[in-house]
């Protein structure tokens, strides 16, 4: 799958893993891929798997190839790396700045926003740099609150940061995250400061006021949150519109189909999720034993679920390698599950709907005009480079 001639199209390979081997070991260290959707759900479902609570383990993670590599690159622990009671407690603080209210008055921000880089692009360029990666990075910021004038800074340190979480990342791309993670934590922190003086209708004041009783989320929780969030709603939904954007030029009968119906705006962003998913695959630790298909999974090892198998597998969805605009049977794993699930969720898909709308209402052509540039990532997979052409 780190192959580059297999990263712009990985699902034959899922495919070919999910129907042959569904569950195996691999040669190297006690590592489990598992590819078919209902034991991908019910591992990330299962309060046996969670993540690593060992101090080595907490700075570093397993490479698709076996060996141990650093990570951390923000003090504190973010929920996404926390077992329960810590992530019920931390996700439950988070949840209540993170409200569906929150999300949907954002929907004019991204209006305005997907307008004004429309604008900007002109029906022709690189969709990647002037829209995809623009619009949910400005659309972060203006959540969490970083003025206006600080986010074209930020914006590529937190890209810089992201490639850290890939088994496929170089010495080199860990460093630029760690240099990258210094100067966006200095900038946060003062901005946390500023915030906690005098409070704003934003995520990060909502963060910083958000309490149960007397337990509130510590200076590096509210930091390591900020940073996950930002990670985590940006990068994905980048991939997410330039996916959209590749599978409905290559399905014109598809994006016809939207033409005729808008009412489908909604379902093609599912499947794109479905069928293209930004996110590839998620891993969990074994606290115990677990029994699945008549193999035993021991405790200590790990656990690698290939997300873009299970949205296929075709015991959970028909004609599973159709890219359909009006399925009805959608399961996805895209967004993972169980306590994990993503909590930007409802906002990604609000940008996919609203990108792909205004889409609609600009183009009747749709071309991609070179080979896309993809980035050598199989974590989080997408394009660095979309050339476009709409009129």
């Amino acid at each position: 799958m780190m192959d580059p001639a297999v990263i712009p199209d990985p699902h034959p390979i899922c495919k070919e893993i999910r129907e042959t081997a569904p569950l195996f070991k691999v040669s190297w260290g006690e590592t489990w891929i598992v590819s078919g959707f209902e034991n991908c759900r019910a591992l990330l479902r299962d309060s046996r798997c969670g993540q690593a609570i060992d101090e080595e383990a907490s700075t570093s993670r397993i490479g698709i190839d076996g060996e141990r590599r650093r990570s951390r690159v923000s003090e504190g622990t973010p929920m996404l790396f926390m077992n329960p009671p810590d992530h019920t407690r931390v996700r439950g603080l988070v949840s209540r700045a993170f409200t569906p209210r929150r999300v949907e008055l954002l929907r004019g921000e991204i209006e305005a926003q997907t307008d004004a880089l429309l604008d900007a692009l002109g029906g022709d360029g690189n969709f990647v740099d002037t829209v995809a990666f623009p619009l949910p990075a400005n659309v972060i910021s203006a959540l969490v609150g970083v003025p206006e004038e600080k986010r074209d800074w930020l914006r590529p340190l937190i890209s810089d940061i992201v490639p850290s979480i890939e088994p496929t990342a170089t010495p080199e791309a860990l460093d630029r995250a760690e240099e990258a993670s210094a100067k966006a934590g200095e900038y946060l922190l003062e901005l946390i400061n500023i915030r906690r003086a005098d409070p704003q209708d934003d995520m990060l004041s909502a963060l910083i006021q958000a309490s149960d009783g007397e337990d509130k989320l510590s200076e590096a929780e509210v930091m390591s949150n900020i940073f996950l969030i930002y990670a985590a709603g940006f990068e994905t939904t980048t991939h997410l519109l330039s996916n959209m954007v590749r599978q409905l030029v290559a399905h014109p009968e598809q994006l016809q189909l939207l033409r005729d119906d808008r009412s489908l705006v909604p379902t093609a962003v599912e499947e794109v999720l479905r069928f293209d998913p930004p996110v590839q695959l998620d891993g969990r630790f074994v606290f115990a034993d677990i029994e699945v298909d008549g193999e035993t999974i021991p405790k200590g090892a790990s656990i690698i679920t290939l997300l873009a198998a299970a949205n296929r597998d075709p015991a959970v969805c028909t004609n599973p390698d159709t890219f359909d605009v009006g399925r009805t049977d959608i399961q996805l794993m895209s967004f993972g599950s169980g306590i994990h699930f993503c909590l930007g969720a409802a906002l990604a898909r609000l940008e996919g709907q609203v990108v792909l709308e205004r889409l609609l209402d600009r183009y009747e052509s749709w071309e991609i005009t070179a080979d896309p540039v993809w980035l050598s990532r199989i974590t989080i997979r997408g394009v660095e480079r979309l050339d476009v052409k709409f009129a």
